[in-house]
């Protein structure tokens, strides 16, 4: 197959499913397309597809996330063997249900229907770090114009005795003996007179593979706790939202680097309200300048400008500054300032005031 299909589209459900319908939907499609059972040339890709779809839909953590960012969000993150490990509980218990408690081809369960689908047998795919968060408050002025950020990131760095190897200087690793190199070991269990056979993590080299001859006496396997400097831009025209940093999460031994999370939230400005890329404003005049009309001074994000009110403006009416709104991210256009016209009524008039009044109020 292509391109990646959406999973919701894959499975046939919608992102307001429950955890139960979307089990409940996988299992018909995994009946259907299970390789032992649909011998079409295509069963196989199908049945990969669907599987990859309910492995990240039937996880919380990986379903927030392709909700939030969709195929790119999930891919950059988990390799394949990450995007099943932790479901395998969930289909199991489906597979157990649909084939009797063998899970199909020979009563391998699920562990050997997606070795043989996915490949397996190598070393276990590198662990990854986790996420770290950083909250960011910005005002409007930074959103029209965009700004720097410098952050000082605690977080686990590379030990610079050793430069991050974990091996004491003039010192180098060696391959594993428990497992050979390949980071796992398999385990055989007998379950009910059923031989299950799964692999696990290396527990002598904790799924690296590797074993420092001599390990450097500052560190854990080359990380220390340290302080990273950061610098990067907030672009113009940013909205609250979060914004991934790849690779600059939290590091861990033998591994690939967690994300930084940049949580971006826009404080709210004493004289603008932001609708997108619009902003909008109040302008009060007298009823004198709202019937005569007259020429005020609106301050924008970046002067002060005149705008015309024109006799007979009506209460509430909203006329526009053209380009004095906020920059878009996705193009070149620049929104507009909208200004809500409010027209003050005198609480208290002197005699010759109502006198006037009185006088327009009569007059043809």
């Amino acid at each position: 197959m292509s391109a990646k299909r959406d999973y919701y589209e894959v499975l046939g459900v919608n992102k307001s499913s429950s955890p139960d319908e979307v089990k409940s939907q996988y299992r018909k499609l995994a009946l259907k397309f299970h390789p032992d059972r649909n011998k079409s040339p295509d069963a196989q890709e199908h049945f990969k597809e669907i599987s990859e779809a309910y492995a990240v839909l039937s996880d919380s953590g990986k379903r927030d996330l392709y909700d939030k960012h969709g195929h790119e969000g999930v891919d950059g993150r988990y390799s394949q063997e990450d995007l099943f490990r932790g479901a395998g509980g969930n289909f199991n218990d489906i597979f157990d249900n649909l084939f009797g408690g063998q899970g199909g081809r020979g009563g391998g369960g699920f562990g050997s229907v997606f070795e043989n689908l996915f490949g397996g047998g190598g070393r276990f795919s590198r662990s990854r770090g986790n996420d770290l968060l950083h909250e960011c408050y910005i005002t409007l002025e930074d959103v029209l114009h965009g700004k720097q950020i410098e952050l000082d990131l605690k977080k686990f760095v590379d030990c610079p005795d050793c430069n991050g190897t974990g091996c004491k200087p003039g010192s180098s690793k060696s391959t594993c003996k428990d497992c050979g190199g390949y980071g796992q070991v398999r385990v055989r269990r007998n379950m009910g007179g059923m031989i299950l056979e799964s692999a696990q993590p290396c527990g002598k080299c904790q799924g690296s593979g590797e074993i420092f001859d001599d390990p450097c006496k500052k560190c854990q396997r080359g990380k220390v706790k340290g302080t990273k400097h950061l610098s990067f831009n907030l672009p113009s025209g940013i909205d609250n939202g979060d914004y991934v940093i790849q690779g600059e999460g939290e590091s861990i031994p033998d591994g690939d680097n967690g994300d930084l999370i940049v949580r971006v939230r826009v404080e709210p400005h004493k004289l603008y309200r932001r609708d997108g890329v619009d902003l909008y404003c109040d302008a009060r005049i007298s009823m004198v300048d709202a019937t005569l009309g007259t020429e005020i001074d609106v301050k924008t994000l970046e002067k002060t400008q005149k705008l015309k009110i024109e006799s007979g403006t009506q209460p509430n009416s909203i006329l526009k500054i053209k380009s004095q709104g906020l920059p878009s991210q996705n193009s070149n256009r620049r929104g507009d300032l909208f200004v809500h016209v409010v027209i003050e009524i005198p609480k208290k008039l002197s005699k010759q005031q109502k006198s006037l009044l009185d006088e327009f109020q009569n007059s043809d």
